[in-house]
């Protein structure tokens, strides 16, 4: 497999499937942006596994193929697979991470249940926080001290935000991620089948936590390139607009999924770029 074809069927993959990360890295110079399409195209066909149509069985026996896939990646000829070979010896990728982001996904296969803040937050950094730090290797600040925990903080802030905007597609695949805690703290039933306004008065609760996650991981943009700056500025960016729609409207949650616009997104890459706040 030629590394020019594989780079390019990671970027069609990432031009075509993510939503929010793409106005990131369309910011980046063209290797960083090969680089972390490869890292998206590997962390996608991970997470569609885990959220597949499959059995428990056929989805934990995926997982594992992509756990075998990763550990030979000298002897493949998949492009997604060529690709991150090529960035993980280019960038120094931490290998590890796609590890711990297929713990994240196993966790969901096997059910989805959180008692408390901290065993969500645990199961965040697995699936989001793995990605940070992945990105911070391609950014090449890795090293700086601070970093990778910062990394991790945006990373959990990103995925409860995620979590909030799925409220209701997740419920209906069986999936509550919100703490039982925090619920019965308001009177909402752990699984979500309270009245709408109690799940409302839930969500509120957690976009409140997810804000003060944010004002953690943000501390990250100092540590990064310009360029850097831009992509991680762009996308938190577009997840804080989002935070902000949904503190705005909680209970529009438990209708549909909330969303920004294409040409809203647009904005806030744009302001990153020229250095302006988002």
């Amino acid at each position: 497999m030629n590394i020019i074809r594989a780079y390019d069927e990671c970027e069609a993959i990432t031009k075509r499937e993510a939503k929010n990360f793409a106005y990131g890295i369309r910011l980046l110079h063209p290797p960083e942006r090969r680089a972390l399409s490869a890292v998206y195209a590997l962390a996608r066909r991970i997470d569609d596994i885990g959220d597949g149509d499959g059995t428990v069985e056929a989805k934990l026996s995926g997982l594992s193929q992509v756990r075998k896939d990763i550990d030979s990646l000298d002897d493949t000829d998949d492009p997604v697979l060529v690709a991150i070979a090529d960035a993980s010896v280019s960038y120094r990728l931490p290998m590890g991470a796609f590890g711990e982001l297929i713990d994240g996904c196993e966790m969901d296969v096997h059910g989805t249940h959180y008692e408390t803040i901290d065993e969500l937050v645990g199961y965040c950094r697995r699936v989001a926080g793995t990605v940070g730090r992945l990105s911070l290797a391609v950014f090449g600040s890795y090293e700086r001290e601070g970093a990778v925990a910062l990394a991790d903080d945006l990373g959990v802030a990103l995925q409860l935000t995620n979590i909030l905007r799925d409220v209701l597609e997740d419920r209906g695949n069986g999936r509550v991620y919100l703490p039982a805690a925090d619920a019965a703290s308001l009177g909402c039933p752990a699984d979500l089948s309270g009245p709408p306004e109690s799940v409302a008065a839930l969500v509120a609760f957690e976009c409140t936590r997810a804000r003060s996650w944010f004002a953690r991981g943000l501390e990250l943009l100092p540590l990064l390139d310009r360029r850097s700056r831009a992509c991680v500025g762009a996308m938190s960016g577009i997840y804080r607009r989002l935070l902000d729609r949904i503190e705005a409207d909680p209970i529009a949650v438990t209708t549909g999924r909330v969303s920004l616009p294409g040409r809203e997104k647009a904005w806030v890459a744009v302001r990153a770029l020229s250095g302006m706040s988002s």
